[in-house]
């Protein structure tokens, strides 16, 4: 049989591990077929279609999804807090500002790039900018691709970015900037990204996508207790960049699981009425039509690891 899964360029996904070791297609006994998206709305439209049984997204794009009728369902998670603030070298942050607002106050009159409209990293920074009262001083600039958003960063065309870790480390790599605000504070235990499966694909195939996830599990334990191998690996795959950037990128927020504990599902429930205020929802969702705890819980029982950062940091 063949699995169809949805992932994006984010390094630290686990799905750039798995196709670096390549042997998950023996270890399931399915053939993966890996389709690259550019965005969490991207792999909603491919969920749509029918073009996709699994994948890895940030939770806001997928709630989003599940309000329009997509038959989908979160079965594990990931990483928590995945979305940075970065800016040129010249801009004020943490910590020497501790108060976003004053932070977010030094962009008005200018623009803050961002991944597409609907993704985590965009509805963490419409919901910033309008709780400080600054939505219509500050433009926000969505682009298809994250890698965009620094190219916008290079060119001047925004003066602030947010996105993942490795937009903030190549910010601070190809345009000398920095990270303004760390993850941990602009929305703690944020579900940065989850593995999301089609309920009748979920139905029909409940031993596979366990067989999945435990090597989902097996991957964010490597990155916790040996990055450096992590790092060399992710690198020598993916052949744009070198380890050590992909080991900065793994630090930056070092919260690795495959777990869905009680902080990581409520820092998601929390989207729900930011979303619905936003405009791209239209009704409440529920928990339980978010969240399916069954399969992870088997995979992986007893305590959870978000909190055990990465070897050697």
């Amino acid at each position: 049989m063949k699995i169809r899964i949805g992932h994006l360029s984010t390094f630290y996904h686990t799905a750039i591990l798995l196709m670096a070791q390549g042997n998950a297609d023996a270890r399931i006994g399915a053939e993966i077929e890996w389709k690259l998206m550019g965005t969490g709305p991207a792999i909603m439209k491919a969920f749509q279609q029918n073009e996709l049984d699994l994948a890895y997204i940030g939770l806001p794009p997928a709630i989003i999804g599940m309000s329009k009728g997509i038959n989908i369902i979160c079965v594990a998670g990931g990483h928590m807090e995945g979305t940075v603030l970065a800016g040129g070298p010249q801009a004020a942050g943490f910590p020497e500002i501790s108060d976003l607002g004053i932070i977010l106050r030094q962009f008005r009159g200018l623009a803050i790039g961002v991944p597409g409209t609907g993704s985590i990293h965009d509805v963490i920074l419409r919901d910033c900018i309008e709780r400080h009262g600054l939505r219509e001083q500050i433009k926000v600039i969505n682009f298809p691709w994250a890698d965009l958003v620094t190219e916008a960063m290079v060119r001047r065309e925004v003066a602030a970015a947010v996105g993942t870790p490795a937009l903030a480390i190549a910010i601070n790599r190809f345009a000398g900037g920095k990270i303004l605000y760390p993850p941990s504070r602009l929305w703690p235990n944020n579900p940065s990204y989850g593995i999301v499966a089609e309920l009748g694909f979920l139905q029909k195939e409940r031993e596979t996508i366990e067989r999945f996830l435990e090597l989902h599990e097996e991957a964010t334990a490597l990155i916790r207790q040996e990055p450096q191998k992590a790092a060399r690996l992710i690198a020598d795959f993916v052949n744009v960049v070198d380890a050590k950037f992909v080991l900065d990128t793994l630090a930056v927020s070092p919260r690795y699981c495959a777990g869905l504990t009680t902080d990581y599902i409520a820092s998601t429930m929390k989207f729900v009425p930011v979303l619905r205020k936003l405009g791209y929802i239209q009704q409440d969702i529920d928990e339980d039509r978010v969240f399916s705890r069954e399969l992870i819980d088997a995979v992986h029982p007893g305590k959870d690891h978000y909190n055990d950062g990465i070897a050697g940091s």
